[in-house]
């Protein structure tokens, strides 16, 4: 069986935010930055960070090691057409080498090298085609798809990702239980930016 390869999507324009969220202050770097190292830090075969809105300024601020052994950066030109142009440009790159497909999204400060370890082992033996973090409500990022999925990845279009394969699909569903620090939080506004800082400081 071949590896886990992980796709960590930082193409979008941040129209909420006002400005390129990838580049918020966030502990000791940015919040890409965040993402970043704990997707490295993980037990993923391959990491390929996705940019695409002011991809060349967000690369020049990263304090991440750019030239680790394992990470691959391409620039989306098509992020305006959504999600999805971002998941093909992705999986372009590793469908030939790699079985199964993480998906994490950037702007989700909760997602830890722990939590992707945790899914990647789970959902590997389950022997399940899906796989996805556990919440009270459903399912949330990060994501997993195995090979069988990938056809259906390059027939979305337009700002949709993968959710509607796990509403079809639920009976090839691994559901992870992430644990009591984990929170289904993504930050798209300066007030969800304060509210998880403001939930740092007083952790």
């Amino acid at each position: 069986m071949k590896g886990v390869a992980g796709l960590l999507l930082a193409a979008g324009t941040s129209s909420r935010m006002g400005r390129p969220k990838q580049l918020l202050p966030f502990g000791e770097a940015s919040l890409l930055d965040h993402a970043l190292q704990h997707t490295l830090r993980s037990e993923l075969d391959r990491v390929v960070l996705v940019l695409g809105h002011r991809a060349q300024e967000i690369r020049e601020h990263l304090h991440t090691d750019l030239h680790h052994p394992k990470l691959t950066i391409l620039e989306n030109t098509d992020y305006r057409n959504g999600i999805s142009s971002s998941l093909l440009c992705g999986l372009r790159e590793v469908e030939e080498v790699f079985d199964h497909l993480m998906v994490i999204l950037g702007d989700m400060p909760y997602i830890t090298s722990d939590l992707i370890n945790l899914l990647i082992r789970q959902y590997l033996a389950s022997g399940q085609s899906l796989g996805a973090v556990k919440t009270k409500t459903g399912r949330s990022h990060p994501v997993i798809l195995g090979r069988r999925f990938y056809p259906d990845l390059h027939r979305l279009e337009g700002d949709v990702g993968a959710r509607d394969l796990f509403a079809r699909f639920p009976e090839e569903l691994c559901l992870v239980d992430p644990g009591d620090t984990y929170q289904d939080l993504d930050i798209d506004t300066p007030e969800d930016y304060e509210a998880v800082r403001n939930s740092r400081r007083g952790g």
